[in-house]
Formats: C-alpha cells, sequence, structure tokens
C-alpha cells in the first residue's frame, strides 16, 4: 500500500454550502476559501452558479450544483430543466436526488427514467452524481439504486444530502463501489 500524498487532498473536497440561508457573503467566502486552497469544486444551490462562475472563474475550481434537493421527490421534467439550466450557466456538475419513495415501492421504471432525464438533460456539458438517503434504505435498496443509476447513465453514486435521515458509512460506501463498474465514482 502506497502512502496518500496529503498535498492532493484539496482536489478531492467539494467546498458545500446549501443551506436555505445562504447569502451572497457567505457564496463569497466559499468561493474565496476554494480558490485559496485549491479545492476541487464548491457545491451550492443553483441560483448562485452565475455568481460562482464570476468569482470562481481563470481558478479550476469546478462548480457543483444540486437537483431535486434535498428530496428528489419532483417530477423528472423539472428536475431535467433545473440540471440543464445550472450546466448552461457553468455548472460542471449535478448532484442529484433520486426519488426514494418511488424506489422503495419498486417503481424501478420511474427511478431510472428519473435519472436519464437528468443524464440527457446534461450530457456533454456536465457530470451526474446521483444522491441516495441511504439511511432510508435497506441494502438490496442500495444495491438496485445502484444498478438504476448505471443503466440510466449516470457518472457517480453518492450516500447521502447530509439533510436526510444517517449519512455516510464505511459499510455503505463499500456496498456501493461492489455495486457498480469501476467507470462509475461512488
Amino acid at each position: 500500500m502506497t502512502a496518500f500524498d496529503v498535498s492532493k487532498l484539496p482536489g478531492y473536497i467539494d467546498h458545500t454550502l446549501l443551506k436555505a440561508d445562504a447569502d451572497e457573503q457567505a457564496i463569497r467566502k466559499i468561493c474565496e476559501e476554494a480558490r485559496q486552497y485549491r479545492f476541487y469544486s464548491v457545491c451550492v444551490n443553483g441560483t448562485w452558479v452565475p455568481l460562482c462562475r464570476e468569482l470562481l472563474q481563470g481558478s479550476g475550481v469546478k462548480i457543483s450544483v444540486v437537483c431535486g434537493f434535498p428530496l428528489g421527490a419532483m417530477e423528472s421534467s423539472v428536475k431535467a430543466l433545473e440540471a440543464a439550466k445550472a450546466a448552461e450557466q457553468g455548472a460542471a456538475e449535478i448532484d442529484m436526488v433520486l426519488q426514494i419513495g418511488r424506489l422503495k415501492q419498486g417503481d424501478y421504471a420511474a427511478v431510472r427514467e428519473d435519472i436519464r432525464a437528468v443524464v440527457r438533460a446534461v450530457e456533454g456539458q456536465a457530470i451526474v452524481k446521483v444522491i441516495f438517503e441511504t439511511g432510508a434504505l435497506n441494502e438490496e435498496q442500495k444495491k438496485t439504486a445502484c444498478q438504476l443509476s448505471v443503466e440510466a447513465g449516470a457518472h457517480y453514486v453518492k450516500t447521502s444530502t447530509g439533510f436526510g435521515q444517517g449519512g455516510a458509512t464505511v459499510e455503505d460506501i463499500a456496498l456501493m463501489r461492489s455495486s457498480v463498474p469501476d467507470s462509475i465514482g461512488v
């Protein structure tokens, strides 16, 4: 096993601010910090993409935007429109929230098509990461969510929004990694 080069750690960090009461001053601060420390990206709500694009221009810091956040329970066409608008304004990554209720009821076609709609809306412009609320799902549902994400063309799978029950666990990450091909990020 080789040692991890800690100096590369900032390049893996998504500096995130998704609170409903985030204001321009707070967004300016995270963008300044992302530039200073050379973070991978800032992750914000879609309304802040134009400001982030302006503040991060030339820095190499990417913009990530949440879509269907935090519940994932809205109409797929609305998620796709939200994702397309964010990509058009400069977002390089879209973190969409999976339709948990439809997954739990076994409506796999709807879940797959929901993800596919977002993937198609930003194809060639941004990558798509699918967020599951792993704390709300059993092991089989997590595996199914991974498979549906792969089938729909997503680029990554993620554990949680940070706003739901539970959060990332080592066990969930291991399960997700074993449930998707190496070409899909976790």
